[in-house]
């Protein structure tokens, strides 16, 4: 129950965390503060779920809803402010969109995204996918690439309200970072979900759809 909790605080953190980076300079710093917080919340309910004991199937879907909530605000708002392409996030979204729908097929068959009930049968997809290590760094990729967009923004604030004196090079520099992380979490995004679709794909043909008519 707990780890739930703090699920859904961190859904409702990153709504105003987006917010607060729409204002000024002092509402975009404590914006790219609450942005570490809210990325660190996402590991923070996995270990109070194990610590506790608490941890249940409904608990893991529910985590990974909070993180597709949490990364799509990010990368919508980010792409829509004009940072980088469309393409980013939907990209992002519609591989979301895929691999959450083989998992609420396998879930709906008694199977789990992670642990020992997984879906994933080969260990490579398991490690890519499933393993602490592929989604801790796959977080971590994440969080530098918000956060550094964050302080990029808070600078490009600072810029505008204070004259910060920043040489034109220093923030190109920093924009090119920016986005080189930006592409690096992308790629990562593809990659593990890759595995989860082709080692499914038996799961969604054998499974039957009945169509009918809405009239």
């Amino acid at each position: 129950m707990q780890a739930n909790i703090v699920t859904l605080a961190r859904i409702v953190l990153v709504l105003i965390t987006v917010w607060l980076f729409t204002l000024g300079f002092h509402y975009k710093l404590t914006a790219t503060i609450l942005t570490i917080i809210v990325m660190y919340m996402d590991a923070l309910d996995g270990y109070m779920a194990r610590k506790l004991g608490i941890s249940s199937d409904f608990g893991a879907l529910l985590d990974i809803a909070g993180d597709r909530i949490v990364e799509n605000a990010y990368w919508i708002f980010f792409a829509w402010l004009g940072i980088f392409s469309f393409w980013v996030p939907l990209i992002v979204v519609t591989r979301g969109f895929l691999t959450d729908l083989i998992r609420s097929s396998a879930f709906a068959d008694g199977q789990t995204p992670f642990g020992e009930k997984t879906h994933l049968r080969s260990k490579i997809a398991r490690f890519v996918c499933a393993s602490r290590f592929s989604r801790g760094l796959y977080g971590g990729a994440k969080v530098a690439a918000f956060v550094w967009l964050g302080i990029y923004l808070t600078i490009q604030s600072g810029i505008t309200r204070y004259g910060w004196g920043i040489p034109e090079s220093y923030m190109r520099t920093g924009f090119i970072t920016g986005m080189t992380l930006v592409y690096i979490t992308v790629v990562m995004c593809l990659v593990r979900g890759i595995p989860v679709i082709w080692e499914s794909r038996n799961l969604l043909l054998a499974r039957k759809y009945t169509w009918k008519a809405p009239f």
